[in-house]
């Protein structure tokens, strides 16, 4: 892999989804600056600095059994400077834990959801400074949209 800041970037996003897969805190954590804010689909509107966020994410990894699914597509990144941003499709599978699934769930999710990655290059790297996470939403019924694909 090279070294633009495209490349250090994918390769940042590449580690994040790792991470993710894996359910390690600690090596997410690290890709993110200690005044990230962040918008996911759950309450509440948003996350402010790395305690909140990593209790968030520790929420969702919890609500799995073993390993999360998470594949990536329709990346694209843009970089200026110091700062860039990305956005991408993810899909998220996995069969939820037992103790997170109600009995409307099915016992294995796998939905479609857009990211949006802001980061901002630090005397560490680049760090994801934004990160907001959102589902499509039918507005006749107010419902998130959950099985379309890209």
């Amino acid at each position: 892999m090279g070294n633009t800041p495209e490349d250090e970037i994918g390769a940042l996003l590449d580690e994040r989804v790792e991470a993710c897969r894996t359910k390690d805190i600690d090596r997410l954590m690290a890709l993110y600056s200690p005044d990230v804010v962040y918008f996911d689909v759950v309450p509440p509107l948003h996350f402010t600095g790395t305690d909140p966020v990593r209790r968030n994410f520790q929420r969702w990894f919890d609500e799995y059994e073993g390993p999360i699914g998470l594949t990536t597509v329709d990346q694209q990144v843009a970089v200026s400077g110091d700062v860039a941003f990305a956005h991408m499709i993810h899909h998220d599978t996995g069969p939820l834990d037992e103790r997170s699934a109600t009995h409307e769930q099915v016992e294995d999710r796998s939905l479609w959801l857009r990211s949006t990655v802001c980061l901002r290059r630090t005397e560490h790297g680049w760090r994801i400074t934004h990160e907001h996470i959102s589902l499509p939403v039918d507005l006749r019924t107010m419902q998130a949209v959950l099985h379309l694909t890209p």
